[in-house]
């Protein structure tokens, strides 16, 4: 009560905030009769002023009044819109690296020019992440012309580029692209073999439009390069043989999760029958060496004995199809991930496809947490902002309308039965859009909208169906949404990003309808004829209510609820919002079909009747703040585990860094090999022993193998006072001498290089091999609850066990490869190629892979980076000058043959 009248006396905490930085945008104003007064040339020659000033020492916040006020003048000539007082408050906000929430329409768009200009100043980059492809394309073109009039460059990021495109943009001032993008060229640039083939340069600032899309949804999921493994065809079969030997008793299994566990006595038999077929290294299932036997053993047991076929798949011309669980339809090409689709192959006998494995995975709080100022805009954060803050570290504020809201929120609407509830939402919306009033339907999914359409049909009622996939067509439709009596039914991200005018937009039309006409008087007076019909049309709307917007059910999230109702009541205009739900909706059957006021809608109301309540809305607000929590919970648990990857992932990729940036690898290479050799010795000769217990056949044995030597072990132990450290000693001089004449064959460049690719290699391949053990282990970690061990904390410990041991495989490997190279002289073309990489970033709704750009571009092979010398020559042949043989001879992501400049599988090597 007191916090409450507090509130009233002083204004909240955001509000305090809001004002405070009004004596900021009052020095902006300050400024505008100065800069209003400048010529062109003058105003684009304040980028050099700022500039100077900073590197006289000013700070961007000592130029930022000024600098805003420029950026609106620059606006006001090149786009004809003017910032308003309220934008400039969210321009700050970006500035200071936080998020800005600002309703639909309010121009959030403009607002980051303002944060942006100002960043872009010390020329170290600021990039602009949009939701997707359309947006960062519209956004770069149309905002750039303000940049580009104040002399700064622009760049976008798009599929399909080359490396030198991406090079380009990405050393532009601004760079604008989508996170996904962002994200891959991130990982791709950390697989590649020399500095000069990177594209990004180091992070500096960046804006997110449409940050709890990108920052908060899309991050339940990470990106994925992948790659072809070797073939565990046999592997996946000899565990299935002995799953099939398991009884009922040997496991647990939960149906409702499709999950299965062994129990005590089925562990010890799955131990004796895996050590008979020599899978098993040592007797103990769980040790270390057995991640990846677990984690078959775990995938066949779940094909076997949790996967039905006919009702989970079909076996269809020697191949296994998953049938989907929901609509029943077979979903040809998707295959189940972590090894899943294998074990069910095996089981059903037929042809074993390799399994991609994971090359480069990061997920977008780690990727966006490396960048030194974060900030964020979008239309609705305020229900996130812990999440944000605990996360990202960035406080959300909100900022008040340009005009008051006129909106009207009515209370929802509650339906027994789906088709009660539709068939009234189509007498509604027939209803509104008679009397011309524009209506904007919600919905959460394809079906739901196909589903609605067919009743809108029947009805007879005109209508436009969007979900989320053809941006800029939907872009498109989504801007005259606000036109007299249109009806326009979109999923939850159709046409995001758009801003719906009522009377319709201005832009769309002069594109749709005067694209053939040429620049002229004819055209302006067209022009200005559009503009009065939109004016006239706009009066028709707001004397109709404006925008109606139609929730067909409340979304898991209270944000995109309010995301769709902010859709209308843009910049004072009227509108009206309402929700329509039913028992038979998603979130009702989560807030549960046994409540009571679940049993009170079946006993007490009619088919076909209506109830609405403030009570009723605020049971399902309190639900759907459980289901936040829970998916909060959820993503926090995914960054906890990516946590522990993403330090060893920095660790590699500093360690790739400096390897390419060095002249020589020579002393790490030294440093290697030195510590091989100690360990070596010191598992043979264990320190403080005598040389009568060392076990120097095995030592003879591992020194052949690893250091190529033969050494005169009897001689030394014949000696008087042999100690292992002279052991060491001398087998480390005997191994730099050997390495020492291999360096002398080559030139000193050549052996450098020779050097670094190797080290490279071996980086990336154990690098690899640690990211699929750490897949394994987390797969399995969940069971040491079971013995009250804390599952987090245990991957952590494993995690940092299995890193060590990799770094120590990485150095007897390198050591080991040196050695028993041999090199002979080699002309360098028709190399081979490393594979098509797939990216992968699922969206977390659809379940579909969203990143357009399949197999994004295979990264380089370590061996073209070797000298001729160094490599073994496979026989070439030219190319056949039929096309349609060139497939089995060009690599997927070579340029086209046929001089194009697109990618072979972009030109000539499409598949249709």
């Amino acid at each position: 009560m007191i916090g409450g009248l507090v509130k009233t006396i002083f204004g909240s905490s955001n509000e305090r905030y809001v004002k405070s930085l009004g004596s900021i945008v009052a020095k902006i104003n300050a400024f505008e009769p100065t800069i209003s007064a400048m010529s062109d040339d003058q105003l684009s020659a304040q980028t050099v002023k700022f500039r100077e000033a900073l590197a006289n020492g000013e700070k961007l916040d000592d130029l930022l009044p000024e600098a805003f006020a420029t950026v609106r003048e620059a606006a006001k000539r090149v786009l004809g819109q003017r910032h308003y007082d309220v934008q400039m408050i969210g321009g700050i906000v970006l500035h200071r690296g936080e998020i800005a929430e600002m309703r639909t329409g309010e121009g959030k768009t403009l607002v980051a020019t303002l944060a942006t200009y100002l960043n872009a100043l010390p020329g170290d980059g600021v990039h602009v992440v949009t939701v997707n492809d359309y947006l960062a394309a519209r956004d770069a073109e149309w905002m750039g012309r303000v940049y580009r009039f104040l002399g700064l460059t622009v760049g976008v990021i798009v599929p399909n580029l080359s490396d030198q495109q991406r090079r380009d943009a990405y050393h532009s001032d601004i760079t604008y692209g989508t996170n996904n993008e962002f994200g891959f060229d991130y990982l791709r640039d950390n697989m590649k073999y020399d500095r000069a083939s990177m594209v990004q340069r180091k992070f500096n600032y960046a804006i997110v439009d449409e940050v709890d899309s990108i920052l908060i949804d899309e991050a339940r999921t990470p990106l994925i390069i992948s790659g072809p493994t070797d073939d565990k065809s046999e592997l996946y079969m000899q565990v299935d043989a002995i799953v099939k030997q398991f009884a009922p008793e040997d496991y647990e299994k939960d149906e409702k999760q499709k999950s299965i566990i062994l129990t005590e006595d089925g562990t010890e038999k799955a131990e004796r029958m895996l050590e008979a077929a020599g899978i098993l290294v040592g007797g103990n299932l769980y040790d270390f060496e057995n991640t990846q036997v677990v984690h078959h053993l775990n995938q066949s047991l779940r094909a076997n004995m949790m996967f039905k076929r006919d009702i989970d798949y079909i076996v269809k011309d020697g191949k296994v199809v998953i049938i989907d669980e929901f609509t029943g339809r077979m979903m040809d090409g998707r295959r189940w991930s972590d090894g899943l689709h294998q074990a069910v192959e095996a089981k059903e006998g037929v042809a074993i496809e390799p399994e991609n494995q994971t090359m480069a995975s990061i997920t977008f709080q780690n990727y966006f947490r490396m960048y030194p100022k974060l900030s964020g805009m979008t239309g609705t954060a305020a229900t996130e902002a812990a999440e944000f803050y605990d996360i990202y570290k960035m406080n959300v504020v909100t900022i008040p309308t340009n005009l008051p809201v006129q909106r009207v929120d009515e209370e929802d609407e509650f339906y027994k039965t789906l088709e009660e509830k539709f068939r009234a939402i189509a007498k509604k919306i027939k209803e509104h859009a008679a009397k011309g009033q524009p209506v904007l339907v919600g919905t959460v999914s394809i079906e739901k909208s196909e589903m609605l359409s067919d009743f809108l049909n029947k009805e007879g009622v005109d209508h436009a169906v969007l979900n989320a996939r053809h941006h800029e067509q939907e872009a498109r439709i989504v801007a005259q949404a606000g036109r007299l009596g249109a009806v326009t039914i979109a999923t939850n991200m159709a046409g995001r990003g758009t801003d719906i005018q009522l009377g319709g937009n201005l832009e769309f039309r002069v594109e749709d309808e005067l694209a053939e006409m040429p620049e002229g008087p004819q055209r302006e007076a067209a022009i200005a004829q559009i503009k009065a019909e939109i004016e006239a049309e706009k009066e028709r709307v707001r004397e109709a209510g404006g925008l109606f917007v139609l929730g067909t059910e409340r979304h898991e999230s209270r944000r995109i609820d309010n995301q769709l109702r902010g859709r209308s009541g843009r910049q004072g205009d009227p509108g009206l919002s309402r929700f329509y739900l039913s028992l038979d909706d998603d979130l009702l059957r989560i807030f549960g079909s046994n409540t009571l006021f679940a049993k009170m809608m079946r006993n007490n109301i009619e088919d076909g009747e209506a109830i609405g309540s403030k009570w009723l809305s605020k049971a399902i607000e309190t639900a759907q703040k459980k289901v936040e929590a829970r998916n909060y919970d959820i993503r926090k648990q995914v960054v906890e585990y990516d946590n522990v990857m993403n330090d060893q992932r920095k660790v590699i990729y500093e360690q790739r860094a400096d390897i390419m940036d060095a002249e020589t690898v020579g002393d790490v290479v030294e440093d290697m090999r030195s510590e091989t050799v100690n360990a070596i010795v010191a598992d043979a000769c264990p320190p403080d022993s005598y040389p009568e217990q060392w076990d120097l056949p095995g030592l003879k044995e591992k020194l052949a193998a690893v250091l190529n030597l033969e050494v005169p072990l009897d001689d030394w132990v014949k000696e008087e006072a042999v100690e292992p450290e002279m052991v060491e000693e001398r087998v480390r001089e005997l191994a730099d001498k050997l390495i020492a004449d291999k360096a002398a064959e080559l030139e000193p460049e050549t052996w450098r290089q020779v050097e670094k690719s190797i080290l490279l290699q071996s980086l990336d391949h154990h690098w690899k091999d640690h990211l699929a053990m750490l897949d394994a282990l987390r797969q399995v970690i969940h069971l040491r609850a079971y013995a009250q061990k804390t599952p987090i904390n245990e991957y952590k410990h494993e995690a940092f066990a299995l890193f060590q041991r990799m770094l120590e495989t990485i150095r007897e490997d390198v050591t080991r490869t040196l050695a028993m190279a041999q090199f002979r002289m080699a002309p360098p073309q028709d190399l081979p190629e490393l594979p098509d990489f797939l990216t992968t970033h699922i969206d977390p709704l659809s379940g579909e892979d969203n990143t357009y750009d399949y197999d994004g571009g295979a990264t380089g092979n370590v061996l073209s980076q070797l000298p001729p010398m160094a490599i073994p020559q496979p026989s070439g042949a030219d190319l056949p000058t039929d096309p349609s043989e060139w497939d089995r001879l060009v690599s997927r992501n070579a340029p086209c043959p046929c001089g194009s400049g697109l990618k072979y599988k972009h030109c000539h090597g499409q598949v249709a």
